[in-house]
């Protein structure tokens, strides 16, 4: 008791007040980016001073692992929250070299206040995994088993999240309510311990969830120094060297391959002339067949032809001569229809 008389002097008071003053300035900040110079040197100004106030702390042994909450003076509480208010400045630096010292450092910070609550008996909850001392205590004996998804487990996390985000907005409205009468210090004692203690307790879910995010943030780092670090080479199996494949177009069968030739669009194989020529070795058509130019050729029939095929060729071959005045009719009979529209002259039925 006699320890804690007079330790909340002017001097360190002074410097939490101050640090606890930037703090607010940098979460009110219209700044369009954290990483402005005004913005930076703010940082910088508030980690000095709250730095030399812990370290202060340090010295005077206000808080003890052996003491309990009752035993340490309401005007010193406030002084508990020196290692959060540290973690959430190293935070706010924005040098991307020292992205992991500064997550590190920030996580260091935020633990470091975890376990002088708990210690105190300042809410319940349970520090981080990988908190050094911690898993050894939940598990002392036996091997462990492989790391395996909990569904359990994590449906409790995300209930822990909602409480604590119901909690963290009930503590903010209190505080609110009270923060009048202890500035302006009119409260009594018992209401600046409760102040002070709701402040803790606010912190507390702030620092809990920064670590999480931290955690979270270190994975990612993690993986992209790995990856830089990788020897540099071909990434990745090589693939083998892709002959390069002839152009081809697809017929539906070798009857249409051997007459359109090279495919959609066809392109002709040879000429008329060659294809004529052709027919003629092969005894097909003969030269006077050919008749007057610009008249379609006369095939004869083919050789080896049997008497029913030669007697169906001159058959059509007659008709097609003897047909013209059937043809002549036909053709007068479409002139009449381009002339008269369909139904012209009917009238039948009709008044």
């Amino acid at each position: 008791r006699e320890k804690r008389e007079g330790t909340g002097g002017p001097r360190l008071a002074e410097l939490l007040a101050l640090g606890r003053r930037v703090w607010d300035e940098l979460e009110a900040s219209t700044e369009p980016s954290s990483g402005a110079p005004a913005v930076q040197d703010k940082v910088r100004q508030g980690l000095d001073v709250l730095q030399r106030a812990a370290a202060m702390v340090t010295q005077l042994e206000l808080f003890s692992e052996n003491e309990e909450l009752e035993e340490i003076a309401s005007a010193d509480l406030k002084f508990m929250l020196l290692p959060a208010l540290l973690g959430a400045l190293t935070l706010k630096q924005v040098d991307l070299s020292r992205r992991k010292e500064h997550l590190e450092s920030a996580r260091e910070h935020f633990l470091r206040f975890l376990k002088l609550c708990r210690n105190y008996g300042l809410g319940s909850f349970q520090l981080p995994p990988g908190t050094p001392g911690e898993e050894e205590s939940r598990s002392p004996s036996g091997p462990r088993e492989p790391a395996q998804p909990n569904l359990v487990a994590m449906a409790m996390s995300r209930s822990a999240k909602i409480e604590r985000y119901k909690q963290k907005k009930e503590l903010e409205n209190k505080l609110a309510s009270m923060s009048s009468s202890v500035e302006s210090g009119t409260a009594d004692e018992d209401q600046i311990r409760e102040f002070y203690i709701l402040q803790i307790q606010k912190w507390i879910g702030t620092s809990l969830e920064e670590i999480e995010s931290i955690d979270q943030e270190l994975v990612i780092l993690k993986s992209r120094d790995a990856a830089r670090q990788a020897p540099a080479g071909p990434r990745g199996l090589s693939r083998p060297a892709r002959t390069p494949v002839k152009p081809f177009i697809l017929t539906r069968d070798a009857a249409q391959a051997r007459v359109f030739g090279a495919g959609y669009p066809g392109l002709p194989t040879m000429t008329v002339d060659d294809w004529y020529e052709q027919r003629r070795r092969q005894g097909i058509v003969s030269q006077q067949d050919f008749g007057e130019p610009g008249s379609p050729p006369c095939p004869s029939p083919p050789a080896g032809a049997s008497d029913e095929e030669l007697q169906k060729q001159q058959q059509e071959t007659k008709e097609e001569e003897d047909d013209e005045e059937a043809l002549r009719k036909a053709r007068d009979w479409d002139d009449w229809k381009d002339t008269h529209p369909r139904g012209y002259g009917n009238r039948h039925n009709m008044g």
